[in-house]
C-alpha cells in the first residue's frame, strides 16, 4: 500500500508513566519499554504503525532529556524529525510545535498526531481509519478517531457523535467532548451507542490548527509561529507558552463551534494506563493460566496464583495463593499490589518525591 501524498505522521512522545512504576521511571518512560513482548518498544510500535502511510515524513517531539534515547531507537529518521522541548508544556505546545513547523515546510500538509505509548492491535484497521481521517481533514475539519468503548470506563474521556458528514459515509460531526465520567454515567453513554472513547488522535492541516488556536488563544499560536520562523528563539519564547492539553485549547471548543469531526474505530487500542491494563492486553495476545509473565518465564514460580508477574531484577519470584497478584521486581524497587488497585501506584511515586528519593522515579 502506498503512502498518503502529503501526510505527516506527529508522535508526541513525553510523560513518565509513573502508574507502571517501577517499571516506567522518569529517565526511562514507558514510551521507551518494551511493554508486550515483542522486542519493540511502544515508541518503535507506533512508529511501525504509521511508516506506510507517512514513509519518513515524521516528526516526533520529547523532552530534551530523552532526544538521545528516542533517535537511537529511531534511527532512520533525520535528525531534524526529533524535536526536543526544553520544557514540558502538555500537548497544546508539543503538538502545536510540530504544526508550527510543516506550515512553513509544507502549507498543503495534514498531520497526524499519535502518542508514542499506546498499543493498537490490527494495526491495517487503523491505517483504514488514519486515511478515512486524512480525507476529512484536507477539508479543514479537525478530525479525531473515536474508539468503540468495549466496557464503560470512567477512565477515559468521551466523544458524543453527531449526524454523520455528508459525503464522508460512518464519520460523524462531534457534538462535544466530556470528560471523564463516573461509572454510572459512562455506562449509560454506552448503552446509547452514540458515544466513544476520546484517545487523543489527530488530524488537521497544520494552518487549521494553528488558527483555530489562535481562535481562542491567539498569543499562544503567535509564539508557536514565531518559534517556526525563527528556531533561534525557541528558549526565549517556550517558557512562556500556556501548559495546556490540545482537547481543553482547541478541540473542546471547536467541536462547540461545529469544527470537529470523528472517525468512528474498532482497531483495538488501550493506553496502557497502568498495570491491570497491561496484564489485560497479554492475556489478549495469548497468554492462558495461572500468572502472566513479561519477561523470562524461568524466574518466575506460580503456584494457585493469577494476575502479573515482571521480572527484572534477576532473581527468582514466587508468587503463591494469591489471585490478580501484581508483582514487579526490579534491581532497585520491588511493587506488589494487585489489579484492583494498579491505578494507586501512581501515589508510590508522589510519596518517593516527596521523601527526597527522586532517585527512585
Amino acid at each position: 500500500m502506498s503512502t498518503l501524498d502529503g501526510f505527516w505522521a506527529v508522535i508526541p512522545a513525553g510523560g513518565a508513566g509513573t502508574r507502571l512504576w517501577p517499571l516506567s521511571r522518569s529517565a526511562s518512560p514507558k514510551f521507551l519499554r518494551d511493554l508486550t513482548g515483542t522486542g519493540r518498544s511502544l515508541l518503535q510500535q507506533t512508529h511501525d504503525r504509521l511508516a506506510p502511510l507517512a514513509g519518513d515524513r515524521f516528526l516526533v517531539v520529547t523532552g530534551r532529556a530523552h532526544r538521545a534515547a528516542v533517535t537511537g531507537q529511531l534511527d532512520r529518521l533525520a535528525d531534524d524529525a526529533v524535536l526536543a522541548e526544553p520544557s514540558a508544556r502538555d500537548s497544546m505546545a508539543a503538538i502545536g510545535l510540530a504544526a508550527a513547523l510543516l506550515e512553513r515546510r509544507d502549507p498543503d500538509a495534514v498531520m497526524g498526531s499519535f502518542a508514542a505509548d499506546h498499543v493498537i492491535t490490527d494495526a491495517e484497521g487503523f491505517r483504514e481509519c488514519v486515511r478515512a481521517g486524512v480525507a476529512v481533514a484536507r477539508e479543514d475539519w479537525l478530525v479525531t478517531l473515536g474508539i468503540e468503548p468495549t466496557f464503560p470506563s470512567s477512565a477515559f474521556g468521551y466523544i458524543h457523535l453527531g449526524d454523520e458528514l455528508p459525503g464522508h459515509p460512518g464519520v460523524h460531526g462531534v457534538r462535544e467532548f466530556v470528560e471523564k465520567p463516573s461509572s454510572g454515567v459512562a455506562a449509560e453513554y454506552v448503552a446509547t451507542g452514540r458515544y466513544r472513547w476520546n484517545a487523543g488522535m489527530f488530524l488537521v492541516r497544520p494552518t487549521v490548527l494553528l488558527d483555530l488556536l489562535g481562535t481562542w488563544h491567539a498569543d499562544f499560536a503567535e509564539r508557536l509561529r514565531a518559534i517556526a520562523a525563527e528556531p533561534a528563539r525557541l528558549e526565549e519564547l517556550w517558557p512562556d507558552l500556556p501548559r495546556i492539553a490540545l482537547d481543553h485549547a482547541v478541540a473542546e471548543p471547536a467541536a462547540a463551534a461545529g469544527r470537529v469531526a470523528t472517525v468512528p474505530s474498532d482497531f483495538g487500542w488501550d493506553d496502557v494506563g497502568d498495570f491491570d491494563s497491561l496484564a489485560t492486553i497479554l492475556e489478549a495476545a495469548g497468554a492462558a493460566g495461572g500468572a502472566t509473565v513479561l519477561g523470562d518465564p524461568s524466574l518466575v514460580e506460580g503456584v494457585d496464583s493469577t494476575g502479573l508477574v515482571v521480572p527484572r531484577s534477576g532473581r527468582l519470584v514466587a508468587v503463591v495463593g494469591l489471585d490478580d497478584a501484581v508483582v514487579v521486581d526490579t534491581p532497585d524497587a520491588l511493587l506488589v499490589t494487585t489489579r484492583a488497585r494498579a491505578q494507586e501506584v501512581k501515589a508510590v511515586v508522589e510519596a518517593l518525591k516527596q521523601s527526597g528519593r527522586a532517585d527512585l522515579t
